[in-house]
């Protein structure tokens, strides 16, 4: 059957064995799981021709992963285009709910998420696509022997933190009040990356990032892992919003992150699986 056969009988509907056919791939597709429901998704949308350009707001953190995923995206599907607006989960809420222009919304955590839910700018339900747990950056061989977030409170060290706002930094608070630790660091940043970047440029001797940005800085930094960071997991909900220009397109790039080709990328990165 051709492309063109096939839309005729989604636009006719027409009664009969069309019909019959057509409700039994809607039940059948209906008791898929998530995962099968998004190979399945990336599936037709590659058999059909998509275009246009995906604008997509994604959590700091996911800069290196979704980078990837967007160009593998591209060559998948020519003539259409990705492009990214990377930082603070909370700022990024904060530009859709006042009416900046995406199609997607990937945030470090459902709170973040909710800002956007609760403004009516999400279509559909959020799913969780990731995890991440924080770790320590330190300066190249760890040189101040950090080796516990007790260690992070010595006054001689010079500490920073994501601002309370952002996903990971209140994930850190959250490790320290656990442990009644308190930490008065040098700054707060808007975003993780920047404060990966004071350590990196060694403005600062540490800083409670994710472990994702611990691997992409390779051997810019030491990386040390702590046990509360356990209980302290951030779930990443991914979404398509209102407002989206190129639907298909976007629902397509979705799917791919929800892809079991999607999740290797970002498990090799260093993410958990939802």
């Amino acid at each position: 059957m051709t492309r063109t056969a096939r839309r005729n009988r989604r636009t006719l509907q027409v009664a009969g064995a069309g019909a019959a056919a057509l409700l039994a791939l809607s039940a059948c597709s209906s008791s898929d799981s998530d995962s099968s429901s998004a190979t399945s998704d990336s599936s037709a949308s590659a058999s059909d021709k998509l275009s246009g350009t995906v604008t997509v707001f994604a959590a700091a953190s996911l800069k290196e992963s979704f980078t990837t995923l967007g160009e593998q995206f591209e060559r998948a599907h020519p003539g259409t285009k990705v492009t990214f607006s990377f930082g603070g989960s909370d700022s990024l809420a904060a530009s859709i709910t006042g009416g900046a222009p995406a199609d997607v919304f990937a945030s470090a955590s459902p709170k973040t998420m909710k800002i956007v839910t609760d403004a009516g700018d999400a279509s559909g339900t959020p799913a969780t696509f990731v995890r991440n747990q924080l770790e320590i950056a330190t300066l190249p061989g760890n040189p101040d022997k950090v080796a516990s977030l007790k260690d992070l409170t010595n006054p001689d060290l010079k500490v920073v933190l994501c601002d309370k706002e952002v996903p990971c930094g209140a994930a850190a608070q959250k490790a320290l009040d656990a442990s009644r630790l308190k930490l008065t660091p040098v700054s707060y940043e808007q975003d993780v990356k920047a404060a990966l970047t004071k350590v990196e440029l060694k403005e600062a001797d540490a800083a409670v990032v994710y472990k994702t940005d611990v691997h992409a800085a390779g051997d810019k930094v030491g990386g040390v892992e702590f046990p509360e960071s356990a209980d302290t997991v951030n779930a990443y909900p991914i979404t398509l919003l209102k407002e989206a220009q190129h639907t298909d397109t976007a629902k397509a790039f979705i799917a791919l992150v929800r892809s079991a080709e999607g999740q290797k990328v970002l498990t090799e990165a260093g993410f958990l699986k939802p």
